[in-house]
């Protein structure tokens, strides 16, 4: 079962149908011991970094969140549930995120360019990722960010964009992996990763 955690904030029904349409059983939920049980979890989020921090630690869901990813659980965090995987945020500074990852967000710079970057980008594979695997160079996504990670050690980064400059769009280490894009918005190429994700293994 993949668990797609419902902490108020994020597409959770867009990626609970896309799941559903590639055979997945899922539930959308909020209960610590579900998200626990659960053979995969998923972390989306769309909107401001601090009002889904607080969210997510308003239902008490952060230690969950810990205790699945150090057990070795597959899992995917979705845009802002890539961002919350890092210590903290320019668009809420002071808001602690979950610190999987060590870095922080940042807003992007992007001369001439409108922010937020909004539409189809296509992905520079940067390393191996199992959510990514099988993705032909150059697939395009569809991204709606106006921040994006700077991770600590660059050698998390799976994947980038460019958008006035380089665009972090993916991370990934072990049984954590993470797009800032929206692949349940992404056509085939979005739902090739969310498949792939589906047969990922702990």
């Amino acid at each position: 079962m993949i668990a797609i955690i419902d902490y108020g904030m994020g597409n959770l029904y867009s990626v609970e149908k896309a799941f559903v349409k590639l055979g997945a059983a899922v539930a959308v939920t909020r209960q610590a011991d579900e998200i626990g049980q659960a053979d995969k979890v998923v972390l989306p989020g769309v909107g401001a970094f601090g009002d889904c921090m607080r969210n997510l630690r308003q239902y008490g869901l952060e230690e969950v969140i810990h205790r699945v990813i150090e057990r070795g659980t597959p899992f995917l965090g979705i845009c802002v549930g890539l961002q919350m995987l890092f210590d903290g945020s320019e668009e809420d500074p002071g808001v602690a995120g979950l610190s999987i990852f060590p870095g922080m967000v940042r807003k992007l710079v992007t001369p001439g360019l409108k922010i937020p970057q909004i539409g189809w980008n296509s992905l520079e594979f940067r390393a191996a990722s199992p959510v990514l695997d099988g993705l032909a160079p150059h697939s395009f996504v569809y991204f709606v960010h106006s921040y994006h990670a700077v991770p600590a050690d660059p050698g998390l980064v799976t994947a980038v964009a460019d958008y006035g400059g380089e665009v972090t769009a993916a991370v990934g280490r072990n049984n954590v992996q993470a797009v800032q894009f929206h692949p349940e918005k992404s056509s085939a190429v979005g739902m090739a990763i969310l498949a792939n994700f589906k047969e990922m293994k702990a």
